[in-house]
């Protein structure tokens, strides 16, 4: 029933299963879900709480509820619950990777690292977890896995998942100790090997971006009322690996803050509101009731009802730049801009899950980034100063001069401890989760000139869709 998009259904059923259970069973952790997916996280937390209780089950129990408890934000009692699926369990090797993931959300880096060595000595085939293990920490001359990696890459059997996750750890790790071109012909291989398992067309992104621009070709007429307090929210919208983390981190610093981190409330509350009819989806969704999007958002953001300025951080919703404008007119917009060559690297270099198919092809990146960048254009006329774009470089540069500056903007008292964000405890689950436990610094500014001469397709097709990139380029 849940897998068919019925939880309402399915809720009676998974309450049934469990009404009797003197252990933790896993359909603890469904029925858990199921109350998530129906807006109940309230009666989640009951249902967590009464399972952990219970007499010991199996490890999936535990394991299925330290998922749910991620999505809740119980991300303590997560590791905890996460570190008794691998005790109960210890030769299955996904607990402890699970567990690693957990570990290094909460800048626990060094058991993170314990957690993965686990993992691979459970399975040595499991390759995440050595792609998670080389993005830890930076490694050194003394203290590093290149040997081990290149062994397994060298093996016969070593199939596209190998190809792909061990090459990317090892290009990683080569970079790390700045044998450039090493890094660079691993990084490669493993582009190539995950492109090759995508059926992806870019095309059909670029004429996406130009609808979305033609839906909304000036600043939108309708608004909703004031039902909702829309001043609350601030969005950071920039492609992934721009710095969208860093100043979420800086954000999160100063009182009052919190952050949902990398979620969908947003496209999920302006898609319910979404009107049937003719028309295509971009044009339906723009008609959209502004004031049921808003109060959508709203339920999905913020069920408590805080007081605390809310940040929504989704790389991706700079597609919903209009829409955002439309129904929660007051909130603060953050479009983060780094160089393009810097900007597209960094995503060509990161194993992305299912997102962001364009950055693994170099021809890929250069039109997907070019349509990126005619739609920020297109936002930053319709918005005007609706739109606070944050430079990546100017902020590492100069983090307490920008930071004061973003927190005016978006109505914040400024304190200069936000920029030591390796005092952040907050939890972080994205790609950059290790990176940000550390303390700011620019080194990544200019990066790809140590890869110049491999990055020249790249720089060739940004400049043949109009891209602007740097003079030495």
């Amino acid at each position: 029933m849940l897998r068919a998009g019925r939880p309402a259904d399915a809720l009676p059923l998974a309450e049934q299963a469990v009404a009797d259970a003197a252990v933790c069973l896993p359909t603890h952790a469904l029925l858990a879900t199921i109350l998530v997916r129906l807006g109940r996280p309230g009666e989640a937390e009951a249902v967590i709480s009464r399972a952990v209780e219970l007499g010991t089950g199996v490890a999936d129990a535990y394991d299925g509820l330290a998922y749910v408890s991620m999505a809740l934000g119980q991300h303590e009692r997560a590791s905890a619950l996460y570190r008794r699926a691998a005790a109960l369990a210890p030769q299955t090797t996904r607990f402890w990777y699970n567990l690693a993931c957990c570990d290094r959300s909460l800048g626990r880096l060094s058991e993170a690292e314990t957690a993965c060595d686990r993992s691979i000595a459970v399975d040595a085939t499991h390759y995440p977890s050595y792609l998670l293990r080389s993005e830890l920490r930076v490694q050194t001359p003394d203290f590093n896995h290149v040997a081990e990696l290149q062994a397994r890459l060298a093996r016969q059997d070593a199939d596209n998942r190998a190809q792909m996750f061990l090459g990317y750890a090892l290009g990683k790790e080569l970079d790390d100790l700045e044998r450039f071109d090493e890094a660079f012909h691993w990084f490669a291989s493993a582009a190539l090997a995950r492109r090759s398992r995508l059926a992806y067309d870019v095309s059909v992104d670029e004429q996406k971006m130009r609808r979305i621009a033609e839906t909304y070709p000036r600043l939108p007429s309708r608004h909703a009322r004031d039902a909702t307090d829309s001043s609350k929210y601030i969005f950071i919208v920039g492609l992934p690996r721009s710095g969208t983390t860093l100043l979420e981190r800086i954000l999160t610093g100063l009182p009052g803050v919190c952050s949902n981190g990398e979620t969908d409330n947003f496209s999920r509350a302006l898609l319910t509101a979404t009107p049937a009819g003719e028309g295509d989806v971009f044009a339906r969704a723009a008609a959209a009731d502004p004031d049921a999007v808003a109060a959508n958002y709203a339920r999905r953001a913020d069920p408590l009802s805080s007081n605390d300025k809310i940040i929504e951080k989704l790389p991706l919703n700079y597609l919903y730049v209009g829409a955002i404008r439309q129904a929660l007119p007051k909130a603060k917009i953050l479009a983060v801009r780094r160089d393009p060559l810097d900007s597209c690297f960094a995503m060509y270099r990161t194993l992305f899950g299912e997102a962001y198919p364009f950055s693994y092809d170099f021809n890929d990146l250069a039109r997907y980034y070019a349509a990126y960048d005619r739609l920020m254009g297109h936002w930053r006329v319709v918005l005007g100063g609706g739109l606070h774009e944050v430079v990546y470089e100017d902020l590492v540069r100069e983090p307490d001069r920008e930071g004061s500056a973003i927190a005016g903007h978006c109505e914040l008292a400024w304190s200069a401890e936000a920029i030591n964000i390796q005092n952040n405890k907050s939890v972080s689950l994205t790609a950059s989760a290790a990176q940000v436990r550390r303390p700011i610094y620019g080194t990544s500014s200019g990066r790809w000139r140590h890869y110049h001469r491999h990055l020249r397709p790249l720089i060739a097709g940004l400049r043949q869709y109009g891209v602007s990139v740097p003079a030495d380029a």
